[in-house]
């Protein structure tokens, strides 16, 4: 099995449609960056609802061993750059990610990615969720960025309609 290293983003989301069980079963153990738990700290003092990574077995934290074999691009954050950087180091890995800057970065270096939709689009085949639309319509609420074309596709791919 490929080894998954995680944003925060999706962390952040699945915490919050109460989803990360699902994760772990989906996904096994992960690997965040160091800048990820940063992140995660900073969201904690800002009052945002946030997964207790301590607590949570199933994910370590693992810094790249250097950051320079990471081309220079500036306008990463800090947990994508080190998500990244610990992909160019793993043989077999899926990265986890929604940013789109950091997607693409993920495509020029060749490095596989997912991100938070993909994810609801595999709990649904697994069983592990009846519907997208309701948890897509809660992520809108989140504030997660969903283009309405990308909303399309994802319900076409889980077969189903707004209306679901």
């Amino acid at each position: 099995m490929s080894q998954i290293i995680c944003n925060t983003s999706p962390l952040q989301y699945l915490h919050q449609l109460d989803l990360l069980e699902v994760f772990h079963k989906l996904t096994g153990n992960i690997i965040v960056p160091p800048s990820v738990i940063e992140e995660i700290n900073e969201g904690y003092r800002q009052g945002i609802d946030l997964p207790k990574i301590p607590s949570l077995s199933w994910i370590s934290v693992r810094a790249p061993i250097s950051m320079s074999a990471l081309p220079l691009i500036n306008d990463l954050g800090p947990g994508e750059s080190q998500v990244l950087a610990l992909a160019l180091e793993e043989k077999d890995c899926i990265v986890i990610l929604d940013d789109k800057l950091a997607r693409k970065a993920a495509l020029s270096l060749r490095i596989r990615f997912m991100g938070t939709l993909r994810i609801l689009l595999d709990a649904k085949v697994a069983g592990f969720i009846p519907a997208v639309a309701p948890l897509l319509n809660r992520l809108q609420s989140l504030r997660f960025n969903l283009d309405p074309k990308t909303q399309s596709a994802v319900l076409r791919l889980a077969g189903e309609s707004y209306s679901s």
